[in-house]
């Protein structure tokens, strides 16, 4: 039945999903890949193991397990699907040489997923973080093709949704050869849902399994760092109204800004200019801050490294609803993380953050204030944080040999 009527919806609204995909600058060739017409060559003959993350965010959390599989499996034939054109893009730009396909994973009705299925032939798929697609599952099943949800997580919102609609997802999830989910909260949820409990374990989180870019370039500091990383509009005021007051009592302490969005350089210098401080860009070749306040890093791929030389970081896209950005790539250098209150796209993660006393999530613009006052201020308590850091990463870790070790077994 969930076949029947999936199948016939999608040939009804066949017409909006072209134009949605147009709309959303999908090619041609794009959406002929989502219908399932993917021809690999060389398959025959070897096991294939299939990974899924719907965009950019899932694809950087399995990056080094693709990698490591990749080693790992030398003998078998590795595949990455994502559901977007950025996740396409960030798939081909990291993986694409290391695996042997990367295309899109097809549209949720019978006739286009037993096209990709039959093609593509997969051992075992999994799938990243949580994505239930009844037709999938069913024909993994049928097709005795194990089927797993890894990094596994649901979001307080879905869980309703999914409690609500509990006689139509029970069924579906115990489909799945094996759920291995982020956290024990995560873990709870889905075993209230029906999931086995032989087959749904916590792995920890992938995110954590990750390594420190190496730093390829030299920089002063010439004095202590706050780094305002991935700002949006409306928090680069608050950072300069917070750093103008930091100064006040460190006067070696200097700030770097880095916005989200390139285009909003000329936003940003102006808001820099007007508050009276000296400042540069990295752009024109800045690699000291001994003779500005302010540097603006307006450059591509460098903040990821610009965090080893901060001392404490604030992270972006918390003071308005854009529901934060990834605190773990100032962690991951031992540098305590402080965020606004907006943090739901790493609820999970800054979680363990605070618990672990290594970041601290803030209300205000003067909570803000206070707890960088404390970390520049008391030294105590600044290196405790960044013990905490180190800590966090220690007692998270192992998901990645946890997932390879599964794979080994099945």
């Amino acid at each position: 039945m969930i076949g029947f009527l999936s199948e016939l919806i999608y040939r009804l609204i066949y017409p909006v999903i072209i134009l949605f995909h147009k709309y959303c600058n999908y090619s041609d060739d794009a959406v002929k890949l989502k219908k399932g017409y993917v021809k690999p060559d060389g398959f025959e003959g070897h096991k294939v193991i299939m990974f899924h993350g719907v965009s950019v965010g899932e694809i950087n959390a399995i990056e080094k397990l693709i990698k490591t599989a990749r080693t790992s499996f030398p003998d078998s034939k590795i595949v990455v699907t994502t559901g977007t054109n950025t996740g396409q893009e960030i798939a081909n730009k990291k993986l694409g040489g290391i695996v042997d396909l990367v295309t899109y994973f097809p549209f949720d009705t019978p006739s286009c997923v037993k096209r990709f299925l039959d093609n593509i032939n997969p051992d075992i798929i999994l799938i990243a973080e949580t994505e239930i697609w009844p037709n999938i599952a069913v024909e993994c099943k049928r097709c005795h093709i194990k089927l797993c949800i890894i990094n596994g997580r649901i979001s307080d919102r879905t869980y309703r949704s999914y409690r609500m609609l509990k006689f139509f997802f029970k069924p579906l999830l115990n489909y799945y050869a094996g759920i291995y989910t982020q956290s024990g909260e995560d873990l709870n949820k889905f075993l209230s849902l029906g999931t086995n409990p032989e087959t749904t374990k916590r792995m920890n989180n992938l995110k954590f399994d990750v390594t420190a870019p190496e730093v390829d370039f030299q920089f002063d500091k010439s004095g202590r760092v706050l780094l305002a990383a991935s700002t949006h509009s409306g928090e680069d005021k608050i950072i300069l109204d917070v750093y103008s007051n930091l100064k006040q009592k460190y006067e070696d302490l200097k700030l770097v800004i880095a916005p989200r969005h390139l285009t909003r350089r000329d936003e940003v210098e102006t808001l820099v200019g007007e508050s009276g401080f000296t400042y540069g860009f990295r752009s024109e070749g800045i690699v000291s801050l001994s003779d500005i306040d302010i540097m603006i890093l307006d450059t591509m791929g460098e903040l990821g490294k610009m965090f080893y030389y901060s001392d404490v970081s604030f992270i972006g896209g918390s003071f308005n609803k854009t529901g934060g950005h990834n605190p773990l790539e100032s962690i991951i250098f031992s540098k305590p993380v402080i965020s606004g209150p907006s943090i739901h796209n790493f609820k999970d993660i800054y979680a363990i953050i605070k618990n672990a006393e290594a970041g601290f999530v803030v209300k205000t613009p003067s909570e803000f204030y206070e707890i960088a006052d404390k970390l520049f201020g008391d030294n105590d308590f600044y290196n405790k944080t960044v013990e905490a850091c180190d800590n966090v990463f220690k007692a998270q870790q192992g998901a990645l040999d946890y997932v390879i070790n599964l794979l080994k077994n099945m």
